[in-house]
């Protein structure tokens, strides 16, 4: 059986990886033109990795058919223009179900969420990975890493036994954590995304990172986009230009355990009235102090 050729997989994880957000209409459900909008937004910036179902679409406030259904609408607006990687998790046969209906409906790759159980050793944690990725060996496979004692070696060993495993999305907030893991695994074999976003992106492209995943994309893709020029050119004081730019905003976002991380994105973009600002239980809504601050960033960022 010959292994599927992930190039262009590869290369879209090497880029800005975008998490859009799942927004939500009066009723509560999902809002599929606000949906529709936003993911045009991005589309028309130029923005081409988007990751349906990650953390900031609220993946883990989401039911199954709504998750289904915003891998549909994702794969509908971008009709050829992105590679989609469909966030997948839970118990091994829902993450394999929702990763069968990626494939399906377009989905170029799946990034599988963190194993959310309270006993996770790093066998069961290869076993986990490897149950998804056997299931559907054409698509791309991306771990997402938050495990500080997770050892490359076991990322190496699931690399071995699985071709598909192409990309990690890690995010252990130490970039000398990341540069041991990265080189224990296999710099080379697999493509290495900073999934702590712009903030983390310049000390973890230094350490070999090409890629890095993005929630403030979703309210300005410009700012992302410069980043990642920057960094794929080893311009590191652009670089960190940028870094200062975004700073406060992603500080709100990390602020009480990052509490508000999606609640900001939201806010912001309600603030340019792209969506409402609600986010579901048991993230809240912002503070009424610090929303006039979120909409003062976004709208000079508008400009």
């Amino acid at each position: 059986m010959n292994t599927p050729d992930f190039t262009a997989q590869r290369a879209a994880l090497a880029d800005v990886v975008a998490i859009p957000v799942t927004p939500f209409g009066e009723d509560g459900r999902i809002d599929t033109e606000a949906h529709r909008v936003l993911l045009r937004r991005l589309l028309d910036a130029g923005v081409r990795t988007l990751t349906p179902n990650g953390n900031t679409g609220e993946f883990y406030a989401l039911d199954p058919q709504e998750r289904r259904a915003a891998v549909e609408l994702t794969a509908g607006a971008s009709q050829g223009q992105a590679v989609i990687i469909a966030g997948v998790g839970h118990d091994v046969p829902t993450a394999v179900e929702a990763a069968l209906h990626a494939q399906d409906n377009g989905a170029q790759m799946v990034m599988v969420h963190q194993p959310v159980h309270p006993y996770v050793s790093a066998d069961g944690w290869v076993d986990y990975h490897h149950a998804i990725a056997e299931a559907v060996p054409e698509l791309g496979v991306v771990p997402y890493i938050r495990n500080a004692r997770l050892p490359g070696s076991r990322l190496a060993e699931l690399g071995e036994a699985c071709p598909n495993v192409i990309g990690v999305k890690y995010a252990v907030p130490d970039p000398v954590t990341f540069a041991t893991f990265a080189r224990e695994a296999g710099m080379d074999r697999f493509v290495w995304v900073a999934g702590l976003a712009e903030s983390y992106a310049p000390s973890y492209f230094s350490a070999g990172a090409t890629g890095f995943t993005s929630g403030l994309v979703n309210v300005a893709p410009a700012i992302s986009l410069s980043m990642i020029e920057a960094l794929r050119a080893g311009d590191y004081p652009a670089a960190m230009k940028v870094w200062e730019q975004i700073r406060r905003f992603e500080e709100l976002r990390a602020d009480d355990g990052a509490a508000y991380n999606v609640t900001v994105v939201k806010e912001a973009l309600s603030s340019l009235g792209l969506c409402r600002r609600d986010v579901r239980p048991p993230s809240s809504p912002l503070p009424s102090a610090v929303r006039a601050e979120v909409a003062a960033i976004a709208g000079e960022w508008s400009l």
